[in-house]
């Protein structure tokens, strides 16, 4: 093993942790002062929570099998652990004892603190009947630093080479969300009573991630690149486009809290 080429991905592991940590402790959190604010906060990071599953079908997509005539998966032990990453995802169980999948209780949520979903549900629909993801974000006339940050999540999904795909799903999604939903809860000023849906949402999340999807995704990463450096290269290349997209991402979103806030009324 070429030590210096070793050397090269610590440094860039440590330079990924630097921009992983500025992405879980941004100032947006802190900005969610209002119920006005977390409507926005919400009808913004909607299509985050879409994009996400994205990423989860590629990764299911390639590493069980969802064609037929049926095949036996090469890894069985990642099949399992990305089979029970969708199930959670996909379907998981309501506080009334139902079962849906995050982003539908992503929706409910946004209704119960009245945020406007029109936006994402006429997006979904323009998709239904063809419309391109980038045809359908500008005619619902998405945030331009929304449209960047799907289309950048859809890049990775969709033509990522899958070691790619499993960094920006790991290390911009699975191994971050914990700690961004934990400062979220811990910085906002809103009344958690007023949100109640949404708290169960962001507490499942840090649950889930924390303690099964994120140690999950991290495992099939070690079976997946072994020591091909390569391909962790790669995969941490990948891993810090989607950081600095989810980043981007909240400056823009913080930004436009604070011009909210910053509103005199005479």
């Amino acid at each position: 093993m070429n030590t210096m080429t070793q050397n090269a991905i610590n440094e860039k592991l440590n330079l990924l942790g630097e921009k992983t940590s500025a992405m879980k402790n941004h100032e947006v959190f802190s900005k969610v002062k209002t119920q006005s604010d977390l409507q926005e906060f919400m009808e913004w990071h909607v299509f985050a929570v879409w994009d996400f599953m994205s990423l989860l079908k590629r990764l299911q997509k390639e590493l069980t099998c969802t064609s037929l005539p049926w095949i036996p998966p090469q890894n069985s032990k990642a099949s399992r652990l990305i089979n029970e990453i969708v199930l959670g995802e996909e379907s998981d169980e309501t506080p009334s004892g139902e079962h849906t999948s995050h982003f539908e209780l992503y929706l409910q949520a946004m209704r119960d603190v009245g945020a406007s979903t029109t936006k994402i549900n006429q997006y979904i629909e323009l998709l239904r009947n063809g419309r391109s993801p980038e045809e359908a974000l500008a005619e619902v006339d998405a945030p331009i630093a929304v449209r960047d940050f799907v289309m950048g999540t859809l890049t990775a999904a969709c033509t990522g080479k899958i070691h790619e795909t499993l960094g920006s799903f790991f290390y911009g999604r699975e191994d971050s969300i914990p700690q961004m939903f934990q400062n979220l809860l811990d910085t906002w000023q809103v009344d958690p009573g007023e949100a109640p849906m949404f708290v169960f949402y962001l507490k499942r999340h840090i649950e889930l991630d924390g303690d099964s999807h994120g140690p999950a995704a991290k495992i099939i990463i070690s079976e997946a690149l072994g020591n091909n450096l390569a391909a962790w290269n790669e995969m941490l290349d990948a891993a810090m486009d989607a950081v600095e997209q989810r980043v981007d991402l909240w400056n823009e979103l913080s930004i436009s809290l604070a011009s909210k806030s910053d509103v005199k009324v005479c």
